[in-house]
């Protein structure tokens, strides 16, 4: 018998083909996010047991695009861009769990696989998308500067479909990149039962967050945000009702694991 190894799979005798490495995990990107208002009652339907609608503004979402750059404690991905570079589009809302309020992430897209290997481990529900938004420039010939008139476009698309596209003009400096996603993470970390009919094998209700922040100036501005149909997604049924803002904001984040909310599986007999 081999002793393998690797943080997740494939595990081999000397884990260099593991998908991704252990944490810590180190991120830094450009955000680019709207925050709206739907119907609480379409939010409801994405919060299994135990989480039920945040007690304020229940219906409030925020759909953020993200470009990134990550790497492990070695920083050798970021000499090999293909391994380090990444974008992602993600929908969070908010929810309420014995009395504390947390964000959580129902839906989100990635271009890249060991994107999906990370959000296995964290209870993202991560699926492949195209995902594109306007880069900030110093030099403005090309591209626009994170600033007043400074202006962002963002899509993303998936199973060969258009889902969502925004705009952003930068109008003024902000506290805050929004609410929506200001919370710890609730997130259902799940495996199906390999037995036709049977319950989940494994499924945890856990929290996490970031270990580490940094942020640069937040920028607000106006928005429009646009949502489709597709016969594979359901991110059109969070229909937008009212704008409550657009935001762009530089970041740097450290991710290093969470904790353990609850146990829901395997259930007793």
């Amino acid at each position: 018998m081999t002793d393998v190894k690797g943080f997740l799979y494939p595990r081999t005798q000397h884990g260099q083909s593991s998908l991704i490495p252990s944490p810590p995990w180190f991120y830094s990107g450009d955000l680019l996010t709207v925050e709206y208002r739907t119907n609480p009652e379409r939010v409801s339907e994405l919060l299994p047991a135990p989480l039920s609608l945040a007690p304020e503004d229940p219906g409030a979402v925020a759909l953020i695009w993200a470009d990134w750059q990550s790497c492990s404690s070695s920083r050798e991905e970021l000499l090999d861009p293909v391994r380090s570079q990444y974008k992602e589009a993600f929908v969070v809302v908010r929810c309420s769990f014995e009395g504390a309020t947390y964000s959580r992430c129902v839906y989100i897209w990635v271009d890249k696989d060991f994107a999906i290997g990370r959000g296995l481990h964290q209870g993202y529900p991560k699926k492949l998308g195209s995902m594109w938004q306007t880069r900030p420039h110093p030099f403005a010939q090309g591209a626009p500067q994170i600033g007043a008139g400074g202006t962002f476009g963002a899509t993303l698309a998936a199973g060969d479909r258009r889902l969502a596209e925004a705009v952003l003009t930068l109008r003024e400096p902000a506290e805050t990149n929004g609410f929506v996603n200001s919370h710890p993470m609730a997130h259902h970390r799940i495996l199906p039962g390999i037995e036709i009919g049977t319950d989940d094998a494994f499924a945890e209700l856990i929290s996490s967050g970031a270990s580490g922040f940094e942020g640069g100036q937040t920028w607000k501005g106006d928005v429009d945000l646009r949502l489709f149909p597709s016969p594979t997604e359901e991110l059109d049924r969070l229909s937008v009702d009212e704008i409550i803002g657009g935001y762009y904001r530089q970041v740097g984040v450290v991710w290093n694991g969470g904790r353990s909310l609850a146990t829901l599986s395997p259930k007793p007999h």
